[in-house]
């Protein structure tokens, strides 16, 4: 577990135990009110103390919930396994569905587990029979809670699988449309996804029906057993068998015990998504990877790709031919050419994503098959032509780029310094701005590749992207996609791709 974790928990056993003495001052307090006994200003400050805290403990859940689903990004990105969709489908869709278990019912978990024990130590000292009674009746609900959860576990593992198969289904056609149409099956791939979707539907709807019916159980025996805890309270109160300050005290503490309980098991079902994408981000284990050669310091190396081919699977012809191309050390070089002709995919080889099918690329002469990968890409900056952004402010996707980077400095060198805490949707604009601000908070990166960083901006923008990539890439090597006249002019040299 790690520190931040252990801290999570510390926190929120405090805040347990915080919450369920203000549960019993606040039901002491309002007893005593309506005992006639005054005390009316000590209830407004435990009432209000009791929302700050119930207030900072929804800040502190938000927050681990934030830090927990970066980290699973990171880990999935860097060890998933599978088809491209459903990890795709894992990191921008699935992970945010643990949020309502990390800052939902883990929360609730506690206060389950600390205001019952509190209510039912200070009845026993008010009026023990009440307390027998709770005793007896309090376990029932989760009794119930767990035979229902298990059930309902299930069919929601069932039916993120489905939403996962779904998602990386409908990917996976999306990229190959081409094809599909070519050899006109892309009718066909229609139907499997509608098919496919309907399916997924059908299963959302069986689980959100056993979520309403086990709600409704659990608000049953809720609402029976505070029944059994107040009608004797109130019969023996008009025997004399109690004072109105312990009765009071009795009927407000009784409901007390019982809603934590409640919450829990309908936060549950709200996080039983959550817990199966868990084990899924889990399952993603670390591959094994030979440790290659520790990369040379690209400030001094010169990289040279010597009749470099690429061939995508499945596809007819070569994307890259035979390119040659060699960088010196802190050189600007622009790739030039028709659409189609290889220029993202020289990029993809020189990031690692796309091996050669044919040639190599030497860095100083060794090849870069033979190179630690993770060390060489902390030596590089990337910006695509159509950058990915993930859920969460502009801040925190321009964090991606590097842990602990100035990401405001970064966001106001290309004017999105007012953006940083913004989470609506960004232009096409925007977003290609919070790529480059990725590339800005890399202080590491000595190689800086662009894959036509300005093709949808307008010239204010554009204007602005090409100062800050021009501070950016002085004294490192550039290797940058260009379209427009504009780029060209701030490289050393231009190469045409044919």
């Amino acid at each position: 577990m790690r520190h931040a974790d252990r801290r999570y928990v510390v926190a929120l056993a405090l805040l347990g135990v915080v919450t369920a003495g203000l549960v019993l001052a606040q039901a002491e307090a309002l007893a005593t009110v309506l005992a006639g006994g005054g005390g009316l200003s000590v209830l407004v400050a435990v009432v209000a103390a009791r929302g700050v805290f119930g207030w900072l403990g929804r800040v502190v859940a938000q927050r681990e919930a934030a830090s927990v689903k970066a980290a699973l990004r990171k880990r999935v990105l860097r060890h998933g396994t599978g088809s491209t969709g459903a990890v795709t489908t894992l990191v921008v869709k699935g992970l945010d569905a643990i949020e309502p278990y990390l800052a939902g019912y883990l929360p609730q978990l506690v206060v389950s587990v600390t205001v019952p024990v509190a209510v039912l130590v200070r009845l026993s000292f008010a009026d023990w029979t009440a307390a027998l009674t709770i005793a007896v009746t309090l376990p029932l609900v989760p009794v119930f809670a767990a035979l229902v959860g298990m059930h309902t576990r299930e069919r929601t593992r069932r039916q993120w699988e489905g939403l996962a198969e779904v998602g990386g289904h409908f990917l996976d056609v999306v990229r190959g449309l081409g094809t599909l149409r070519l050899f006109g099956r892309a009718a066909a791939q229609a139907g499997t996804v509608r098919a496919m979707a309907g399916a997924h539907a059908s299963a959302t709807m069986r689980t959100l029906r056993v979520a309403f019916l086990s709600a409704l159980v659990l608000e049953l025996v809720a609402t029976l057993s505070v029944a059994l805890v107040a009608v004797p309270v109130g019969l023996r109160l008009l025997h004399g068998g109690v004072t109105l300050h312990v009765a009071l005290l009795v009927l407000l503490l009784a409901p007390e015990a019982y809603l934590p309980l409640r919450a829990a098991g309908a936060q549950f079902h709200a996080s039983a998504e959550g817990l199966a994408v868990l084990e899924q981000a889990f399952a993603a284990r670390p591959r094994a990877e030979v440790v290659g050669r520790r990369p040379p310091d690209l400030r001094i190396a010169t990289i040279e790709c010597d009749r470099v081919s690429v061939r995508y699977p499945g596809r007819d012809g070569l994307a890259l031919d035979g390119v040659s191309l060699t960088l010196s050390p802190g050189e600007r070089v622009a790739l030039v050419g028709p659409s189609g002709v290889g220029k993202s995919s020289l990029l993809a080889v020189l990031l690692g994503e796309v091996e050669p099918c044919a040639g190599r690329v030497l860095v100083d002469g060794v090849d870069l098959r033979d190179l630690d990968r993770a060390a060489w890409l902390r030596q590089l900056a990337w910006v695509p032509q159509r950058p990915t952004l993930f859920p969460g402010t502009v801040g925190e996707n321009i964090a991606l780029g590097a842990e602990g980077a100035d990401v405001v400095t970064a966001a106001r060198a290309v004017g999105l310094g007012d953006l940083v805490a913004a989470r609506h949707p960004l232009s096409a604009g925007e977003r290609q701005r919070v790529a480059l601000a990725r590339a800005l908070v890399r202080d590491s990166a000595r190689v800086l590749l662009l894959d036509e960083p300005t093709s949808r901006l307008d010239g204010r923008t554009e204007d602005t992207v090409l100062r800050v990539a021009r501070d950016f890439s002085r004294g490192r090597t550039t290797l940058v996609v260009a379209h427009r006249p504009a780029l060209l002019d701030e490289v050393d040299r231009v190469v045409e791709l044919r």
